[in-house]
């Protein structure tokens, strides 16, 4: 474990589980630990898996430690002995930010084989939030399978749908607003302008007024082509 130092003090700190896998969505996991930064009395704690590392290299062209700069306390990945694998060590919740379906796997049968799913392992047991954002399209029957066991288990299942009624303007916007609802639904909420439904229509514009002076009844017979005779009617 090693502590960056500038997290929180004091027994009233919320401390948060950041779990990296090897999906892709590196760039959630970057906003979801700026975003923690900004709240008060939040520390944060990063799991990085070896496949999380080399996405995030691919994907943002950043270094492990440039994401672990972020957090305010980092584990290894394979320390299974790490306070946040015990029960007894409070933590306010967990987010595995992406989870790709092999993370999601070990949490849906309890293999905890490494600190990420351990971690996510006594999140469940002891009843606290377990967030896995799923990054996997298209899904078949297994993997359906799995994230029900892992939601029957108590996990929420999150897919970072992009929220297309709030009218993003940048892949930034989408990120964004992705990780506060995410965080949200974990309790520690950060969604500032929530949604407040559609506008109600706007009126129809009004009509326009009538033109001036009379109006006539009918139009003006058009002039007959030079060397033409307009038939006239039979009747009477």
């Amino acid at each position: 474990m090693h502590h960056n130092g500038s997290g929180p003090a004091g027994s009233s700190v919320r401390r948060v589980v950041v779990a990296v896998t090897g999906a892709s969505g590196s760039v959630y996991a970057r906003r979801t630990l700026e975003i923690l930064r900004e709240l008060p009395g939040v520390e944060s704690h990063l799991v990085v898996s070896r496949s999380g590392a080399a996405t995030l290299r691919h994907e943002l062209g950043w270094r492990p430690s440039q994401l672990a700069a972020l957090a305010d306390v980092n584990h290894s990945v394979g320390d299974v002995g790490a306070a946040i694998a015990s029960g007894s060590y409070p933590v306010a919740a967990m987010l595995v930010v992406p989870c790709s379906i092999k993370t999601l796997s070990a949490i849906a049968t309890s293999y905890g084989a490494d600190l990420i799913s351990r971690a996510a392992d006594v999140t469940l047991k002891e009843g606290r939030p377990l967030l896995l954002m799923l990054r996997e399209t298209p899904l078949h029957l297994g993997h359906l399978r799995l994230m029900t066991t892992a939601a029957e288990l108590g996990a929420i299942i999150a897919p970072p749908v992009p929220a297309m009624y709030r009218l993003p303007t940048s892949i930034d916007d989408i990120v964004d607003y992705t990780v506060r609802r995410a965080l949200d639904r974990v309790g520690l909420a950060t969604v500032e302008d929530p949604w407040l439904g559609l506008a109600p229509p706007s009126a129809p514009p009004p009509a326009a007024p009538p033109p001036a002076g009379p109006v006539p009844t009918s139009a003006p017979a058009a002039p007959s082509p030079a060397g033409f005779v307009r038939p006239t009617s039979n009747r009477s």
